[in-house]
């Protein structure tokens, strides 16, 4: 193992069920591949041609490079895989390319689907996100049979995970053996791409955010994700959304948290939602036109702050037996691993 393997030579090389993971390097990938190597799993991961996996135990895995969006290569990496853990996709809330959401997150998803049924895997699991678990008139809550509109979505991402997960829900009312599992916002240690949470983390313990937007969110450890993913595939049932949502709380007290653990006051001054929204398109149009880097707020992401994001995962936790650990002690973690890291 070990060695990176094109897809075509991996249906040579293995012979036995196999766990594939899709993203495996990803922030909660990394974490799924610990705890399925922990079980004595054998595990297959799937990771873009681009994609840094150093951090990887490789001696333990097989790695794949390929796209997702290569369906041919897709198909080609499924053989002897008995489980998908499907978690590739973009989770940034902007992209200079804003078609490539809808190539990576939504057909990039079906090529997974559609691979991993035609080779006769007995389950698959679909993660979706919790950014498309809303609209304007929902109150968050227990989400797990609710069903929303491709008008309640926000921006490109959004559009592109809804239509994925519509897609998987009907290949599942189909029969498909499909799980779905929708994270809430993950945080905690392992997160080397640095997604919307862990950027808005690292940012604040630099001393980089003087003002906040008031709005609700709902923490989980990606560890605790992980864990939660693997007793889906053990357990879960096709067609119901599985909540992998922790705890909830507003965003100034998150970094009243992450301050306790640093030593660093919490802003005291909001954001004013207009403002924010403004101030989110000048730098989508700056990062468009001019930096081609990741701007310093995204429309959507500003645009999500109006929504309802306190959810209810007890339907969840009471069948798959799930407890997230405590909010502090993924933030102490976190905390631990950026200065490891060398970011604060």
């Amino acid at each position: 193992m070990g060695a990176p393997s094109s897809p075509h030579d991996v249906a040579e090389k293995w012979d036995c069920e196999v766990n594939l993971v899709t993203g495996g390097a990803g922030f909660i990938g990394s974490h799924l591949v610990q705890q399925l190597l922990s079980s004595n799993e054998s595990v297959r991961v799937l990771e873009h041609p681009a994609a840094v996996v150093s951090h990887l135990p490789l001696e333990r895995i097989e790695l794949v490079r390929a796209d997702i969006r290569d369906s041919i290569a897709v198909r080609n990496m499924m053989r002897g895989c008995d489980r998908v853990y499907h978690l590739a996709a973009d989770p940034n809330l902007w992209r200079r390319n804003r078609f490539e959401y809808d190539e990576v997150n939504h057909v990039g998803a079906l090529n997974v689907m559609h691979a991993a049924l035609d080779s006769g895997v007995s389950r698959a699991l679909y993660v979706s996100t919790e950014s498309i678990l809303t609209s304007a008139q929902s109150r968050g809550g227990g989400v797990e049979s609710a069903r929303f509109r491709k008008e309640d979505m926000i921006g490109p991402y959004c559009l592109s995970k809804f239509q994925a997960e519509q897609a998987v829900f009907q290949l599942a009312e189909a029969g498909a053996p499909i799980i779905v599992c929708s994270p809430t916002l993950p945080i905690g240690p392992g997160d080397r791409n640095q997604t919307p949470p862990t950027r808005l983390a690292v940012a604040f313990c630099q001393g980089k955010v003087p003002a906040y937007v008031d709005c609700q969110l709902n923490l989980i450890d990606a560890r605790d994700v992980a864990d939660g993913l693997v007793r889906a595939m053990q357990r879960g049932r096709p067609g119901v959304r599985y909540l992998l949502g922790g705890h909830n709380y507003r965003l100034i007290e998150w970094l009243q948290i992450l301050g306790d653990t640093v030593n660093r006051p919490a802003p005291q001054w909001t954001i004013p939602y207009p403002v924010a929204l403004a101030i989110g398109w000048f730098s989508e149009l700056w990062a468009d036109c001019i930096s081609h880097q990741m701007p310093l707020a995204t429309v959507t992401g500003v645009r999500l702050t109006k929504r309802s994001m306190h959810f209810d995962p007890s339907e969840t936790f009471a069948e798959l037996g799930l407890k997230p650990r405590p909010i502090e002690e993924s933030a102490k973690d976190a905390v631990n691993w950026y200065r490891q890291q060398h970011w604060i």
